[in-house]
């Protein structure tokens, strides 16, 4: 949608005002021409049938007469005038708003997408040469239209810089040409304590409400998931969406139904809902298969587009150790949902750092108890 599209939809709507106003206009004064010639009717009759009235009653009968004319007219104005503002205006007043919308398809979707390197001139450290619509902090939404959704996207990070390069270079590109209000999070684990990735995302979206308290929907992404097919949307899902579909290190199918691990798109309500993630899990593996069961129990569904367009790469990187004690806690999963969680997190904000393609987060996630 360009600019000029716009325009000359917004001045079809005005010409549509326009033509109702005057419309309406007319139908007031041909009712107002109307009126007086049925009233002087019947004045002539009353003249002819009454001939020994004085000039004084005539004229009070003629003032009366006008009298009921006035009121008719004034009754008739004031009735279409209030049907045209409860069913015309509020008509218009829709469509001039739609018109500013983006349309749900973006037109500049390219479909299944090769990967790049990012230049070697690219920089996250300082303003950089690409990306120039993005602003401060990762924030961009598209200027020639309003985005029909506005997304959070928490990326869980530590010690993996050069995927977090290729990561942003790559995803920015994609998401502009979805058309969304959309702002990047990176959050970081400070200190070489054993990782803790609830606590680490359950803070971020804490963060995330303090600076941005209308975000209604949030995206988490791993830093090592590169989608290559931007048919799938980074939009805001009626019920939890499971984006990450088909990895190529996984051939492209979907290793088990309960995985929402990669990539996991969430409305506000929708994680609160869940009490977030569990704060449970030291060490790598556990915490995403304990989020599928707080979205059962919950009663909500898991939403997942089609394997065709739900595909990624994954970025080559070293992998954590397991976790030994995933599955023991993951067993009382649903037991935990209220009292473990986005509601009692604690952990310390250390320090918030506004880079051009990211917002940092830097988060102290404590000591793992004994």
């Amino acid at each position: 949608v360009s600019n000029r599209s716009i325009s000359v939809y917004r001045c079809c709507v005005i010409c549509t005002v326009v033509m109702s106003i005057t419309s309406a206009f007319n139908i007031i004064i041909i009712i107002k021409q109307y009126l007086p010639s049925e009233n002087n009717g019947e004045l002539t009759i009353l003249k002819s049938s009454v001939d020994n009235q004085t000039a004084g009653v005539s004229d009070n009968q003629t003032n009366a007469s006008s009298q009921r004319e006035y009121n008719l007219f004034e009754e008739t104005f004031q009735i279409f005038s209030q049907a045209f503002a409860n069913n015309v205006l509020p008509v218009l007043n829709e469509q001039n708003e739609s018109s500013s919308f983006c349309p749900s398809i973006p037109p500049n979707l390219k479909g299944p997408i090769i990967t790049r390197e990012p230049p070697e001139n690219f920089t996250l450290e300082s303003m950089s040469m690409y990306h120039t619509d993005v602003q401060l902090g990762g924030y961009y939404h598209p200027k020639v239209c309003l985005a029909r959704h506005k997304v959070a996207i928490i990326v869980p990070y530590r010690d993996r810089w050069s995927i977090l390069r290729k990561f942003l270079y790559h995803m920015h590109e994609v998401l502009q040409r979805q058309q969304l209000d959309y702002r990047i999070y990176v959050c970081e684990q400070a200190f070489d304590k054993i990782f803790n990735k609830g606590i680490v995302m359950n803070g971020c979206f804490k963060e995330i409400l303090n600076l941005e308290p209308n975000t209604p929907c949030f995206i988490m992404h791993d830093v090592d998931l590169l989608l290559i097919d931007d048919r799938n949307m980074y939009t805001c899902p009626i019920y939890p969406r499971h984006l990450s579909v088909a990895i190529d290190k996984f051939d492209f199918y979907l290793p088990y139904p309960e995985l929402v691990g990669g990539v996991l798109a969430m409305r506000r309500e929708h994680y609160l809902l869940v009490n977030g993630y569990s704060t449970n899990y030291w060490g790598w593996g556990g915490e995403d298969d304990d989020m599928y069961q707080r979205i059962v129990k919950k009663k909500l569904v898991v939403d997942r587009p089609p394997a065709s367009i739900a595909r990624y790469k994954m970025l080559k990187h070293s992998h954590q150790q397991l976790n030994p004690a995933r599955m023991k806690v993951l067993r009382t999963a649903q037991k935990r949902i209220d009292l473990d969680g986005v509601n009692n997190v604690k952990y310390k904000l250390l320090n918030t750092t506004v880079y051009h393609l990211y917002t940092h987060f830097l988060i102290d996630v404590g000591e793992q108890p004994k």
